[in-house]
């Protein structure tokens, strides 16, 4: 009889505990597709490198994530693949299950993040939005332009050596390491272009072609124009004429530009970047240029253009005389009156 009821009552633990193992079982299975509140469609999760099991539960209650978050250590170890998560910024999505979140911190496939660098702006421009871009590891505030450019291993100015795109990045890239990859780009399309330029140029450099091309990106935006604002520039350099071109006398203004050139700027002979003034071109470029614009460069149109002024319609006139070019001149100036 004892033995009897040893043995009703050892099945009857065994049922039990088999039971709460397969209810628990069954219990975490439902815990596992149960959704996150996500409630960003960019909603961002920083897991800290060194992060153990038990602040993860700390941080997704504090992140108001996850109910029952207690309960994600049963989880891993119930499924064991589940416990190596990794340090990363992740980007989590609406409707993410409480597994797939798991499944993310393991992968260690972080978010990726874009800078874009406009054509046209100038490097304190894009300086001052890598420092205002989140999830980069600030290094350069505070720096020059001539230690900036060091590290980029540039001599002299930074200005123009930066190649105009859409760059990805992880959360904690360093911003010189953009910069870097910026300049790449930009030294390496620079060769290839140097290399495959039209013959009979007058630039010396590689370095030269870049500053011609940066005052093209200053002057115009429009495809068509960009061969002919070259030719302009060819021509004149050819025949020892001074480009006078407006965007290097802003550029050597700086701050002191304020929205017009005053008569006392087109005589000014202390800025470096008064082409109404110097012979040739200005000692660096003027803004980051775009490869159109490089192009445009390395292949001027084959014109006699001398002058261009703009057209009131977004464009630009070219002339090959002087007279012709004041008739132009006297056209935008009525366009412009009428306008006002």
């Amino acid at each position: 009889m004892i033995k009897k009821i040893f043995l009703y009552t050892l099945l009857t633990l065994i049922l039990i505990v088999g039971g709460s193992i397969s209810i628990a079982y069954y219990f975490l299975q439902q815990f596992s597709k149960q959704q996150m509140h996500v409630t960003a469609e960019n909603q961002m999760f920083v897991l800290k490198k060194g992060t153990s099991m038990h602040q993860l539960v700390e941080q997704v209650k504090a992140s108001q994530l996850l109910e029952r978050a207690y309960l994600l250590p049963y989880l891993c170890k119930l499924e064991p693949s589940l416990r190596s998560i990794k340090a990363g910024t992740y980007q989590l999505h609406p409707y993410m299950t409480v597994e797939e979140f798991l499944q993310l911190l393991v992968s260690g496939k972080e978010s990726n993040f874009s800078i874009k660098f406009v054509e046209g702006k100038r490097a304190k421009d894009w300086l001052n939005v890598v420092q205002n871009t989140p999830y980069i590891q600030q290094t350069l505030a505070g720096k020059t332009d001539e230690e900036i450019a060091k590290l980029l291993g540039i001599e002299g100015s930074i200005e123009g050596w930066l190649s105009p795109d859409t760059y990805l990045y992880t959360a904690d890239t360093l911003d010189i390491n953009i910069l870097k990859r910026a300049h790449m780009v930009m030294k390496s399309n620079l060769q290839k272009i140097w290399d495959n330029r039209d013959g009979d140029l007058p630039y010396q450099s590689p370095y030269e072609l870049l500053i011609i091309a940066s005052i093209i990106e200053k002057e115009t935006s429009l495809s068509s124009e960009r061969a002919n604002v070259a030719s302009v520039f060819v021509n004149r350099l050819k025949r020892k004429m001074k480009l006078q071109t407006d965007p290097t006398i802003i550029y050597g203004l700086g701050d002191n530009y304020k929205g017009t050139i005053r008569r006392v700027d087109l005589t000014d002979t202390q800025n470096p970047y008064n082409t109404y003034v110097i012979e040739g071109l200005p000692p660096t470029p003027i803004a980051m240029p775009s490869l159109a614009s490089l192009e445009a460069a390395a292949h001027p149109a084959k014109t006699n253009y001398l002058f261009f002024v703009a057209n009131g319609t977004g464009g630009h006139t070219f002339s090959t005389t002087y007279s012709n070019h004041l008739q132009a001149v006297n056209v935008y100036r009525q366009l412009s009156n009428n306008g006002n």
